[in-house]
């Protein structure tokens, strides 16, 4: 039997909101797509600030979706422990983004109790090929 997920992207949503104001909101263009135990998929709506030199979409904008996708991903399949940090992430940028919506889905290659580790595929909206890979570890705290 597979195992649920522990919390449903509205119950995320909004203790992201109480939680971390600051960069979940409504205006911060980011949005909980889908999440299942050991997974998420997050988008973050294209924004023409994002956007720098030579009409790609930042390296930045890119960094941040991979690291809250695998967030989201260990807060649903934990419960909320939002003291949960990162503790490494590497990225790999793989083709110029067009100016569109970001997608992240991020898969927990390892679930323990002190330490997670994800996948992260970043897509552009409606491309198959990945624009960036990327690895991260969190630290979990040891209580919850």
């Amino acid at each position: 039997m597979k195992e649920q997920a522990k919390l449903t992207v509205e119950e995320l949503e909004r203790l992201l909101s109480a939680e971390f104001p600051q960069m979940f909101h409504p205006e911060s263009g980011y949005g909980i797509e889908e999440v299942w135990f050991g997974g998420s998929r997050i988008r973050k709506h294209f924004n023409p600030r994002s956007l720098r030199p030579g009409g790609t979409i930042a390296g930045t904008t890119m960094m941040t979706l991979a690291d809250f996708a695998p967030y989201v991903a260990i807060l649903a399949s934990i419960g909320w422990v939002p003291l949960a940090v990162t503790t490494n992430l590497t990225i790999n940028f793989l083709k110029k983004p067009p100016a569109r919506d970001l997608f992240a889905e991020a898969r927990l290659i390892k679930l323990g109790k002190r330490l997670a580790v994800a996948e992260i595929g970043i897509r552009s909206e409606g491309e198959d090929d990945l624009v960036a890979h990327a690895t991260s570890t969190y630290s979990i705290p040891a209580e919850r």
